[in-house]
């Protein structure tokens, strides 16, 4: 009868210093992108959360400012997500989670190249009602976001299996449940704008934690 020896199960590593260093782009791209936000936010003249979402920041005479924040923000979490795959190597989501955490930094960078309309009253001078239709760069900056928070959706639900495949049951039910803020948030953006900030702002907060856990231990290669 041949007896199988299986190999012992050992704990999770460290993430490597070069591995770590990528992975911090990705912790820090949700701060980074939230406080410049904040700030902008209240000191613009204008600008109001009730009514404005973060990306009509990027117009006016500053908007410079948040087109440089969109940019670097996408940069960042593109280097999280290679950081990711070689954290995640080939554990359980070692390969679509990075994917798809990289198609959400693409997005910003896209977000950053394509404006916001204006409307609700921003930038001085702007309607103060909505716009019926979007304009071509408009409807790309939309659509950008769009496609990249339901990458971002995705990474989280990959990412939920791969905690519970590595037994951090909390991780992956946190996971899922951020997933359901975020497209909650998405829904009621109809009403409020609010809604859309709050999912925006928790899907980046969120990822900041994941990529923070990952640099503090990586899972270790199968055999």
């Amino acid at each position: 009868m041949t007896q199988t020896i299986s190999a012992p199960i050992t704990a999770s590593a460290p993430a490597r210093p070069a591995t770590r260093a990528l992975l911090s782009g990705a912790a820090g791209a949700g701060p980074l992108f939230l406080g410049a936000g904040l700030v902008q936010g209240l000191t613009r003249y204008g600008f109001d959360f009730t009514r404005n979402a973060l990306s009509q920041l990027s117009l006016g005479d500053l908007g410079w400012i948040q087109v440089t924040v969109f940019l670097l923000t996408g940069v960042l979490v593109i280097a999280g997500a290679v950081g990711m795959r070689q954290a995640l190597r080939d554990a359980p989501g070692g390969i679509w989670a990075p994917r798809l955490v990289g198609v959400f930094g693409a997005s910003f960078l896209l977000a950053g190249a394509f404006l916001a309309d204006p409307g609700a009253g921003f930038p001085a001078g702007a309607p103060e009602a909505r716009a019926a239709s979007f304009s071509t760069h408009g409807a790309i900056h939309m659509f950008s976001g769009m496609v990249g928070y339901l990458a971002l959706c995705a990474a989280f639900a990959v990412l939920a299996r791969h905690f519970a495949a590595q037994n951090r049951r909390g991780w992956a039910v946190a996971s899922r449940i951020v997933l359901a803020g975020i497209l909650t948030g998405f829904v009621g953006s109809s009403a409020t704008v609010l809604a859309f900030t709050a999912g925006a702002g928790l899907g980046l907060l969120w990822l900041t934690l994941v990529t923070t856990r990952l640099m503090v231990a990586a899972p270790p290669a199968r055999r």
